[in-house]
């Protein structure tokens, strides 16, 4: 079989590109960036941006399976990128999957297409969009996996998944921001009310991929369907983050602030950046603020009845891994 991974440099992607060539298979790596890093990893490398259609139907030609892993991330920035890069890419993809008669397409999703600003607590895929969003990632991608379901069919077999919180060694957004900011002593508490979320570890996450393209066969009950995707061990979003801090060697977080107190300066530094158009990403946000003042955990049942999907490395486990990866 050859795959193309869109994203095959970024974390998840690398991942599932690893799998993929553990299995024999041949894998092709399309993103913006160069990452002639995968070369050794005999992954073949095309540059290129998703927004380009000609550049996306070519890097698709002669596969047999899209991983759509690629995507613009982040809580800040200008609404066109991400559209550009998460909607109009998303077409593009799915349009030259269709061109050069690929069988099937696994998208990576985001279980945020569901949440709108409010406690998420054991919700399963019943659960609709969010009906607002407070930032354009979000929004984005609730529009790509809506087009990417939509797309199921008899020629292209589609899949969407939602892996939540995506952790792990050689994690290159989640662990080394949590670190940074522990570090420089600029993480807070958010709130007083302990707010449960789940996560899930970089390996499990790959795996739940490789089984829907396994799993996505004409009549299969996964075709057209989205699937959250966890390591199914909510906990409290701060015990989590302080076993991350305690895996790098940095103290934990024990100061907090009210909610109202933190969506207030999200909203000022939003205000703020704009208008001196800063480009980084503001230290808090409304979206950020409500995040972590939130409990977000899902039923995965669907996942493991129609996936097969059992997360294989534990919280511990993973944690464990973390701690060797930082020489703690």
């Amino acid at each position: 079989m050859k795959a193309l991974v869109t994203g095959g440099g970024g974390f998840l992607g690398r991942a599932i590109a690893t799998r993929l060539r553990s299995r024999g298979d041949e894998v092709r790596s399309f993103s913006r960036g160069e990452h002639v890093d995968l070369e050794p990893l005999g992954v073949e490398h095309i540059q290129g941006d998703l927004a380009d259609m000609e550049a996306v139907t070519e890097a698709i030609r002669g596969v047999d399976v899209v991983f759509h892993v690629g995507a613009k991330a982040g809580v800040w920035g200008p609404y066109a990128d991400y559209f550009s890069t998460n909607v109009t890419g998303t077409e593009n993809v799915i349009t030259a999957c269709r061109e050069e008669g690929v069988q099937k397409l696994v998208y990576t999703s985001t279980p945020s297409v569901v949440f709108g600003g409010g406690d998420l607590e054991g919700v399963d895929e019943s659960i609709p969009y969010a009906s607002r969003y407070e930032t354009a990632y979000p929004e984005t991608k609730a529009m790509a996996e809506r087009k990417v379901l939509q797309s199921n069919g008899a020629e292209l077999l589609t899949i969407a998944l939602r892996p939540h919180l995506i952790w792990g060694p050689g994690d290159n957004h989640l662990v080394p921001r949590i670190v940074a900011r522990g570090r420089a002593g600029k993480l807070r508490k958010i709130g007083r009310r302990p707010c449960i979320v789940d996560s899930v570890y970089i390996d499990n996450a790959a795996d739940a991929h490789i089984l829907a393209f396994e799993k996505l066969t004409p009549g299969a009950a996964c075709a057209g369907k989205p699937y959250f995707i966890s390591n199914d061990e909510p906990m409290p979003v701060f015990d989590l983050i302080n076993k991350i801090l305690a895996a790098a060697g940095v103290p934990p977080v024990t100061r907090s602030i009210p909610l109202p107190v933190a969506v207030a300066a999200g909203f000022m530094m939003e205000m703020i950046y704009r208008v001196l158009s800063i480009t980084e990403e503001p230290p808090m946000t409304r979206f950020l603020a409500h995040q972590l003042a939130t409990s977000h955990w899902f039923d995965i049942s669907a996942a493991r009845r129609d996936l097969g999907y059992v997360p294989s490395v534990t919280i511990d486990e993973g944690l464990d891994r973390l701690k060797r990866s930082f020489g703690t």
